[in-house]
């Protein structure tokens, strides 16, 4: 079976893998630290080529206190006000469609299921101009609104291929069941397969959250400015007309990540039980 685990290599494989694997920590870590360090840098270290050396001064708070007087909090609550409603609705939605496709028999069900599913293989660049003419059209570009409906619309297909393939390995005797004593079909998602679907849930939810808080393409496409921008794009904001601010935009960029990270350590075992459920029968 392949890979094997390391305990059964050979001596020299494991002594190789033990010396290797700090270095290849270091190298993958590598981008991020040197944000780190270019963070509490002060302006001077850019002027004068010191890119990778230890900073003249620190200047942490000097840094972040600009970062947090600035623009940015303004940003951090727009990609909020974007990302929690896109979260709810297409977790809330694709939950619903994985039931009807993932329970019900009828005509089509394949047909309808590969719908949902076909917008994934469309490379989304080529949605770009289509896209923004149509916010144009409704009154929607440049809002938070319009933003939210794009980003549920268009996760909404790869959520519901999640919910689907996870109800379908669901024991299906449980609805029957349920049948049989009468309930009606909408308690039976409620109150049977929803409750099941709780590490599904929680793992769609952190990947959409990460998705969407991330994205930077559609921000800069369908908004422009403070009102309605998130964090990603307003981080662009610290370049002026001559000059880029890369010590402010790192520390945007530290205090952007932040809300992804504590997302994954407080959803960490429902996201880990969400993706490893029936990874053994």
């Amino acid at each position: 079976m392949f890979p094997a685990p390391i305990e059964k290599a050979s001596r020299g494989a494991r002594i190789t893998y033990q010396t290797m694997l700090p270095f290849v920590l270091v190298l993958w870590l590598a981008p991020l630290i040197a944000v780190a360090l270019f963070s509490v840098r002060p302006a001077a270290d850019f002027t004068a080529g010191n890119y990778w050396g230890l900073p003249s001064s620190w200047e942490f708070i000097a840094n972040y206190g600009q970062v947090f007087t600035s623009s940015m909090p303004r940003y951090i609550l727009n990609s909020f006000m974007i990302t929690i409603p896109t979260v709810i609705g297409a977790v809330a939605l694709s939950a619903m469609a994985g039931f009807a496709l993932g329970v019900y028999r009828f005509r089509g069900n394949l047909i309808l299921f590969f719908l949902f599913i076909a917008g994934n293989f469309v490379p989304f660049q080529i949605l770009m101009i289509p896209v923004r003419d149509l916010t144009l059209d409704m009154g929607l570009y440049n809002t938070k609104t319009g933003l939210v409906l794009f980003h549920v619309a268009f996760q909404t297909g790869f959520c519901t291929l999640f919910m689907r393939n996870f109800i379908r390995a669901l024991p299906f005797d449980l609805i029957e069941a349920a049948r049989v004593e009468g309930i009606a079909e909408w308690r039976i998602f409620w109150f049977v397969v929803l409750p099941l679907m709780k590490p599904a849930l929680a793992a769609l939810a952190v990947l959409i959250f990460t998705f969407i808080w991330n994205d930077y393409f559609w921000a800069v496409v369908l908004t422009q400015g403070e009102a309605a921008q998130p964090v990603t794009a307003g981080i662009t904001s610290f370049n002026a007309q001559f000059r880029a601010m890369y010590h402010l935009m790192s520390a945007g960029s530290i205090i952007a990540a932040l809300p992804p990270v504590a997302m994954f350590f407080l959803m960490q075992k429902h996201f880990i039980a969400g993706l490893t459920l029936g990874a053994v029968k």
